[in-house]
């Protein structure tokens, strides 16, 4: 298997309440509190572990709050290459109904300064070689321009890496600029770096389009419990994924993210790599936390993915 490396430059803890639904302006009793340590790209790699890669872990961590971190790294054998700022690592809170709506208060998270930046950089010089593909995820912390990341991007495609990414806002825009090989935006986030809609297939091919002129050879566009687009070489293929009980929507993109670039790297063909993604995003939304847990279960909800020419629909 692979070795992959995952950056996620601003990580949370992840405080995920039950409710049976939510009562704005009320007083609300949980069902249970579960916390984990979070954040997209440290997502991806536990997905990424449990398909059998081998996963170096890295960003910048709060130092005044790493525990539940530290525990996640060593449980699961990641290289831990974390940058450690003052103050604490945010925390997301996750109100997950029980119909599967879910709302987010999301944290600010600490400064990142210029000397952390820095040794970021220079940390990522010295791990970076000899990985077979980088995944950059997430938002960007206080303190991080879109300028710096976009740079960041360009030293980690200059040392010869597959580099995929997933963020959003200003980040994504100077994130396209630099030609990841791969993205996987949802049809909001989209239209939002390119500035025109993107709803229908036809909006979607046009952008993929401009994107692979741009150097992105795959762009895999999210559409939640309506499924998936992938554009690369020329193909377009949608992925319908099959009816499920859902728990929690939190991790499902980071999770198809993670299926998407295993079936790339294990030599599959777009279609059966879709095919399994989808499959194990729709896992993901049946559970609260991150990973696969269930291969019977995986392989059960892979038969009920429908694979087809975006064209067909």
């Amino acid at each position: 298997m692979a070795k992959i490396l995952t950056l996620t430059l601003n990580p949370a803890l992840d405080l995920t309440v039950p409710l049976a639904h939510l009562k704005v302006g009320q007083v609300n009793r949980s069902q249970a509190l579960h916390v984990h340590a979070a954040g997209k790209g440290v997502n991806v790699a536990q997905v990424l572990a449990d398909l059998g890669h081998r996963l170096t872990v890295s960003g910048f961590l709060g130092a005044g709050n790493p525990q539940a971190f530290d525990e996640l790294f060593a449980r699961r054998g990641f290289v831990d290459a974390f940058v450690r700022v003052p103050g604490e690592t945010r925390s997301n809170i996750k109100l997950a109904e029980a119909d599967g709506r879910v709302t987010d208060v999301n944290g600010p998270g600490p400064l990142v300064d210029a000397v952390a930046q820095q040794a970021l950089l220079a940390r990522l010089e010295q791990i970076a070689p000899g990985h077979d593909a980088v995944v950059v995820a997430g938002s960007l912390p206080q303190g991080v321009s879109p300028q710096w990341f976009q740079a960041l991007l360009l030293r980690l495609k200059a040392m010869g890496l597959k580099l995929a990414l997933d963020t959003s806002g200003a980040a994504l825009r100077a994130g396209l600029a630099a030609g990841p090989w791969l993205v996987k935006p949802n049809g909001e986030e989209l239209a939002d770096a390119l500035g025109r809609p993107v709803a229908t297939p036809d909006d979607q091919a046009a952008a993929a389009r401009q994107l692979q002129a741009q150097g992105v050879e795959h762009v895999v566009v999210s559409h939640g419990a309506d499924g998936v687009h992938w554009f690369a070489a020329g193909q377009a293929l949608q992925a319908l994924p099959p009816k499920v009980a859902v728990v929690s929507t939190v991790g499902a993109g980071d999770s198809l993210l993670a299926g998407v670039l295993h079936g790339l790297l294990a030599g599959q063909d777009a279609a059966q790599a879709l095919r399994t993604a989808t499959a194990i995003a729709a896992m993901a939304v049946t559970q609260i936390g991150f990973g696969i847990g269930d291969r019977a279960q995986l392989a059960r909800l892979e038969q009920g993915v429908r694979v087809q020419p975006l064209a067909e629909q």
